[in-house]
């Protein structure tokens, strides 16, 4: 078995072609530590969970996109921006690439989530989405329209703390990831992406009402999460994918 790649807060494979720019906006992180029995058969075969200290992680990400670019382009400022939430789990392939593996990600524009699905072949979901922020305060809200489960959503309240001027291993692990893993014709592919190192806060989750984890497949994953980090976001590049 391939030793996975060391944990870098910077992309260890720089993208030498830009095929499309994102902004990362008001990030909060949630998750669960699980056995990674759990997640194993959800992954595309050819990747495994990636674990720390034994355990892998399963992720409940709200932000805000902004102003998502093609080709270099210029960022569109209306279609390509728009709340966003995913459920994500955490791989490594043979080549010993580490990365995420995306098993729902809800958006409230629906031209961006038909172009996912039916281009990037990403399991985009259309909801009602809401951000809303005073102060350090933020909450998020998603009910799903489409495809279904019809209403899979919940609400999801955070409360900002202090800067983490150096993230321990666990934040470390969670957050440096440098692409994602998808089936491509049946082949295994990577999709890299580079960023700057994601500026951390410690945060306080307020309120928890979903059941977005349990619709993308993992129903006995709940309580309170074993991790809650903010970030104010990052500019993003993803390169060509890769096999």
């Amino acid at each position: 078995m391939t030793v996975p790649e060391p944990v870098s807060r910077t992309s260890p494979r720089p993208v030498r072609r830009t095929v499309f720019t994102q902004g990362w906006r008001d990030v909060t992180f949630l998750h669960w530590a699980v056995d990674p029995a759990v997640v194993a058969p959800l992954l595309p075969a050819g990747a495994r969970p990636d674990e720390l200290g034994g355990a892998t992680y399963v992720g409940l990400i709200p932000f805000r996109m902004r102003r998502i670019g093609l080709l270099g382009a210029p960022g569109m400022p209306w279609v390509g921006s728009f709340a966003e939430t995913n459920v994500r789990l955490y791989s490594v392939d043979e080549q010993g690439r580490r990365g995420v593996v995306f098993r729902s990600l809800e958006a409230d524009r629906l031209l961006p989530v038909l172009a996912a699905r039916w281009v990037a072949h990403l399991p985009y979901l259309w909801s009602r989405m809401r951000v809303e922020r005073e102060g350090d305060q933020l909450t998020y809200r998603s009910d799903r329209r489409w495809p279904g489960p019809r209403g899979a959503g919940g609400t999801v309240v955070v409360r900002v703390g202090d800067p983490l001027p150096e993230p321990g291993p666990l934040a470390r692990f969670l957050t440096s990831r440098w692409g994602l893993h998808q089936t491509t014709g049946r082949r295994l592919a990577y999709w890299p992406n580079e960023h700057p190192a994601w500026p951390l806060y410690a945060a306080d989750l307020l309120a928890l009402d979903d059941d977005l984890v349990a619709a993308a497949g993992l129903p006995s994953v709940a309580g309170a999460p074993d991790s809650v980090l903010f970030s104010p976001g990052v500019d993003v590049r993803f390169g060509p994918r890769e096999h």
